[in-house]
C-alpha cells in the first residue's frame, strides 16, 4: 500500500503540471472558449446580477419552466450559465490546494482499483493500459455527454478541449501509479500429476 501512497502522490504533482499547461496563464482554455470586450463584460455582469438571484447553474431560457420558455428555447439564443454572486481572485491560490488534495484522492482511488486487479494483469504495460482506457471512458462519459445528450446545442470545442484535458491528467496519473505497482508474484508451479 506504501507504494500506492507514493506513486499517487507522484501522480498528483504530474496532474497539477499537466493541468497548469492545459488551464494555467499560457492560455490554451481560450482556444476552446469565447470571450467579450470591457464594456460587454460589465452589461452582461450587471444583467445577470439583476436577474440570477442566487450561486447556481441556471437554463435560460429553461423549456422546464414554462410553455412560454420551451418556446423562447426553439427560437434561441440559449445559455447555459454557472453563476457565483460573489467574486473571487481570478488566480486564487486557496483553490489549488484544494485541487491538489482532491488530486491526490483520485489519485488513490487509481491505486486502489489497480491493486484490486494486480494478480490478475500482472504486467506494468497491462495495468497502465487499463488504467488509461478507464481514463478515457470516464472523461468521454462526463464531457462528451453534455453536447450529446444537451441535443448538440452546447458547443463542442470546450468540452472537447476538457475531455483532452482530463483524459491526459487522468491517464498520466494511471501509467505513473501502474509503474509504482509492486510486481505481481509468479504463481506456484503446478506438482506434475502422479503416476499409477
Amino acid at each position: 500500500m506504501i507504494r500506492v501512497i507514493i506513486g499517487a502522490a507522484v501522480a498528483t504533482i504530474a496532474m497539477f503540471f499537466i493541468g497548469f499547461i492545459f488551464f494555467g496563464p499560457l492560455g490554451l482554455t481560450g482556444l476552446a472558449t469565447g470571450s467579450v470586450d470591457d464594456v460587454q463584460a460589465a452589461s452582461i455582469q450587471q444583467t445577470l446580477a439583476r436577474n440570477l438571484p442566487r450561486t447556481g447553474t441556471y437554463f435560460v431560457p429553461s423549456a422546464e419552466a414554462s410553455a412560454q420558455q420551451t418556446v423562447m428555447y426553439g427560437q434561441g439564443p440559449i445559455a447555459t450559465i454557472h453563476y457565483n454572486t460573489g467574486g473571487f481572485a481570478a488566480m486564487d491560490t486557496s483553490a489549488l490546494v484544494g485541487g491538489l488534495v482532491f488530486n491526490f484522492i483520485i489519485c488513490l482511488l487509481i491505486g486502489l482499483a489497480l491493486i484490486g486487479i494486480d494478480n490478475r494483469v500482472p504486467d506494468f504495460g497491462s495495468r497502465a493500459r487499463v488504467a488509461v482506457i478507464i481514463a478515457i471512458a470516464a472523461t468521454a462519459f462526463n464531457h462528451l455527454g453534455e453536447p450529446i445528450y444537451f441535443y448538440f446545442h452546447h458547443d463542442w470545442p470546450h468540452f472537447i478541449f476538457l475531455f483532452i484535458a482530463d483524459s491526459a491528467m487522468l491517464g498520466a496519473a494511471g501509467i505513473i501509479i501502474a509503474w509504482f505497482l509492486p510486481k505481481a508474484r509468479a504463481a506456484p508451479a503446478e506438482a506434475p500429476p502422479r503416476e499409477g
